[in-house]
């Protein structure tokens, strides 16, 4: 269970602005549902060129309302030009702090305001820049670069809590930490695990790498996996939350929960589904 402020619970039990502006001057859309967060922002102008009115539509977590909500409130009052310096380490701020795992809400507040400001100013849509390193989520090279750079992240699993990158199948933590490593100039430490494992040693490397690497990602989205059983190589598991219910289920365990038990505990390992 992660840690809120009173400030971040207020604005999710009590969310201000929460709507559509018809004939807004400008929308931000960003996100999908399909992958768990989805964000809608509007804001209208004065005569005076001041925002007098913004609103937000989210499908999301607490952290997603809360991030939505707390921008609202500081777009109010100010330029276009003020509004667009409003950063994603100032939402949280405003907000008291924001769970590490869920700084990506702030990042998605953050581009759906420059897209309505884009809107406004008739600006085309921007063309997908460099190259996509996360397939699952649709994150490319230059976002992965720009939070890196912009909130000093260092390992993978920063990169994930802020935009998601890294967070499905698994099979761009290599590309992830190779961004890292060029921003930074460090090289990439790699964990040295025993030859040989005993099958106690084996059952609790899983348990960790279950606690503290796998379930913070399904938690992202309302999931989670329980531990039901090793036998041999065969690690046999349960899916709970919104996970137990998800048509994609399959591939989470495959391609994300698999491939990541097989790097941090042992690259024999099989995965499967027990009811």
């Amino acid at each position: 269970m992660w840690e809120y402020t009173d400030k971040v619970k207020d604005h999710f039990l009590n969310p201000r602005n929460v709507g559509v502006i018809e004939n807004a001057d400008g929308v931000g859309e960003v996100g999908s549902i399909a992958c768990g967060d989805a964000l809608t922002f509007y804001f209208k102008l004065d005569e005076g060129g001041r925002v007098k009115n913004a609103t937000f539509q989210t499908f999301g977590c607490a952290s997603a309302i809360a991030s939505s909500s707390a921008l609202t409130e500081m777009v109010i009052g100010k330029t276009l030009e003020e509004a667009a310096r409003i950063t994603n380490e100032d939402i949280a701020g405003y907000l008291g702090g924001l769970p590490k795992e869920k700084m990506h809400c702030s990042v998605m507040g953050r581009e759906a305001l420059e897209k309505a400001i884009a809107c406004y100013r008739g600006e085309a849509a921007k063309k997908v820049e460099g190259e996509i390193v996360c397939e699952c989520f649709g994150v490319t090279d230059r976002e992965i670069e720009r939070v890196v750079r912009e909130n000093h992240l260092k390992t993978i699993e920063d990169v994930t809590d802020y935009v998601k990158a890294g967070g499905g199948c698994g099979k761009c933590h290599d590309r992830i930490q190779e961004i890292i490593d060029q921003i930074l100039g460090a090289p990439r430490l790699v964990p040295i695990r025993p030859r040989a494992l005993t099958n106690l040693q084996k059952i609790k490397l899983i348990e960790e790498s279950i606690a503290r690497e796998i379930n913070p990602t399904l938690n992202m989205d309302a999931g989670r996996l329980e531990l039901v059983d090793v036998d041999g190589n065969r690690v046999m598991v349960r899916l709970g939350g919104s996970c137990a219910s998800c048509a994609k289920s399959h591939i989470t365990l495959k391609h994300y929960v698999e491939n990541k038990l097989r790097e941090l505990v042992s690259p024999e390992l099989v995965v499967e589904e027990v009811q």
